[in-house]
């Protein structure tokens, strides 16, 4: 089978499932300074495998485009606003996220006191 005539988000799996247990390319991945590095190595292990990923795919497709975000200074969690996290912009003037993260953590911890 041609791992070309899969769909972006078949061929990101591949690649994920290959970087399991890849000491050396996960090393290097760890040593990366920004998501753009890391973009530089996965699409070398992409081309070894053939699988034909451009860099908008991995982007644009999770979990890569998380690891090179987070990889980027992003939260691991944003709650509230309705923004995707990998969207989201940590210089934004508009932060509302946080208030809408403290309020879901009160709560949370209103409901543990009470006993929901």
């Amino acid at each position: 089978m041609d791992p070309k005539s899969l769909s972006v988000n078949e061929r990101v799996k591949l690649l994920v499932a290959a970087l399991d247990g890849a000491e050396k390319t996960n090393e290097a991945l760890s040593r990366c300074e920004d998501g753009d590095a890391m973009v530089t190595i996965l699409l070398g292990t992409s081309d070894k495998l053939d699988l034909a990923l451009t860099k908008e795919d991995l982007l644009k497709t999770a979990p890569i485009r998380d690891w090179i975000w987070y990889k980027d200074g992003g939260a691991l969690l944003t709650v509230g606003d309705g923004i995707p996290r990998y969207q989201q912009d940590k210089n934004s003037a508009d932060l509302r996220f946080i208030g809408g993260g403290l309020l879901i953590a009160l709560l949370f911890a209103l409901g543990m006191l009470t006993g929901f």
